[in-house]
């Protein structure tokens, strides 16, 4: 039995050896991010080199996602270290007054943030623990009304769930993170918080700058007017990442589902991966075992035929991520096998044409029973188009290039092969046996050619 839906791991203190990295490698990973809010650039870059040794080693694509910080928002410091009472209906305002805070007030270091809010707005402080609204804005201040929470400390993140903040998606320590990054060659760039389509062009036109090695950018979703222009967005970007931390906080989290279930239709449609992220085996952290919760939500991941699931801090900081890597495995690979035993309707995607061209291929392979598709990947684009109509069946996808083979490890249902000599032969028949598919029929797609052949 082998998975359709893929396995990012966030790499971290617990999993950044190469003995523990192998193992969870051997164990399902097929991507690893780096996380650049924490450790950046040399630190960094010795992973990156670390993951691509033990790929090359091992003879297995492994993709590298950089994720960058992005515009995190926090208050200032206040004249002591202790937390500072809240009363419910009280007044407290932010400001750009550098002098530390008291009970009624605080500094807001960010000027374009400040300077955004506007009566009504809501400031979600402590990951939602704290929810405030803006009464009245004027220039350098906001005055505020406590709606929930009863402290508040120095250096708080907060959220603004109704303010689009005019400023860059790159701030300047991502500037100079993504700056290293790229002189390491990574797959793909995630790219925090993002708020339009704009935003994807603007780092799109700084990698440009800087490099000509093919780097994929992904979106993460994390705030409601990028769930309200995901279309544009997700047209413009290479793939996108539901991080429903932040989302779940800006969003209320009754909506979650539905907002996931509606993004990856969108995405389907515009033929661009999805990747599923956060707490997705949070209990893991400290437990070996995951709770029934958990094994459900991995398992959706497969039913909602999203690209990729996520972890973080339970690979990066938890007592076991070998055992988290194995634990996901063997959830994806039974909910894949169901979703193949047991299709449902949910899962096709109206508004495709009929003379689509990767539904056709769907089609044929379908129709004649084959037991693979193998696709001669010159780029990531084919295997991916037919990989968002969700054939039941593996996508066997022969690169000529390292790069395109650690691209696809992103995408649903598709084995990446990174062998020259394959593609230049077009050998379909070895390349389907190298991933343990020895008889029946073989859907090959080469280009703008289609054909069908039986492998005996």
């Amino acid at each position: 039995m082998h998975k359709f839906t893929k396995i990012i791991a966030s790499i971290g203190p617990k999993c950044e050896d190469k003995k523990t990295l192998t193992k969870m490698i051997e164990a399902g990973i097929d991507l690893c991010r780096l996380n650049f809010s924490h450790d950046t650039g040399k630190v960094q870059g010795k992973k990156i080199d670390l993951i691509r040794n033990i790929s090359e080693k091992l003879n297995v694509p492994i993709g590298i996602i950089i994720d960058l910080q992005g515009p995190k928002h926090r208050i200032g410091d206040f004249k002591t270290e202790d937390k500072y009472p809240l009363k419910i209906g009280q007044k407290f305002i932010f400001d750009s007054a550098s002098k530390l805070g008291d009970s009624t007030r605080v500094q807001l270091p960010d000027s374009d943030v400040l300077n955004s809010l506007k009566a009504g707005d809501r400031i979600l402080l402590n990951d939602g623990k704290i929810e405030m609204v803006v009464d009245s804005a004027s220039p350098g201040k906001v005055e505020t009304r406590v709606l929930r929470g009863t402290e508040i400390w120095s250096r708080r993140g907060f959220n603004l769930p109704d303010t689009e903040i005019s400023t860059s998606v790159l701030t300047e320590k991502d500037k100079k993170d993504l700056e290293y990054a790229l002189t390491k060659n990574p797959d793909w760039v995630a790219i925090s918080f993002v708020q339009k389509p704009e935003d994807i062009a603007e780092v799109r036109d700084f990698i440009v700058a800087r490099t000509s090695h093919p780097v994929k950018i992904i979106a993460k979703i994390e705030r409601p007017n990028a769930v309200e222009r995901i279309t544009e967005i997700a047209s413009v970007a290479d793939g996108i990442m539901i991080a429903r931390g932040d989302l779940a906080v800006e969003v209320p989290f009754e909506k979650m589902p539905a907002i996931s279930r509606h993004i990856i239709r969108e995405c389907r449609k515009m033929n661009k991966p999805v990747i599923m992220a956060t707490q997705m085996l949070g209990s893991m952290v400290n437990s070996e075992f995951p709770t029934r919760a958990e094994i459900t939500d991995v398992a959706n991941t497969a039913y909602l035929r999203a690209d990729s699931a996520m972890t973080s801090e339970e690979t990066t900081i938890g007592v076991n991520p070998v055992n988290v890597i194995e634990t996901m495995s063997k959830i994806l690979e039974y909910a894949d096998y169901d979703v193949i035993a047991n299709p449902y309707e949910w899962s096709r995607v109206e508004n495709i044409p009929e003379n689509d061209w990767s539904r056709s291929v769907a089609s044929m392979a379908y129709l004649n029973k084959a037991s693979a598709i193998v696709v001669f990947a010159r780029d990531i684009d084919i295997a991916t188009q037919i990989s968002c109509r969700k054939p039941e069946i593996p996508i066997i996808a022969v690169c000529r290039e390292r790069l395109i083979a650690n691209q696809l490890c992103l995408i649903r249902g598709v084995a990446p092969i990174y062998d020259e000599d394959l593609f230049a032969k077009k050998d379909a028949f070895n390349s389907a046996r190298l991933f343990g598919v020895n008889c029946g029929k073989l859907v090959i797609v080469d280009e703008d050619k289609i054909s069908l052949r039986t492998l005996d």
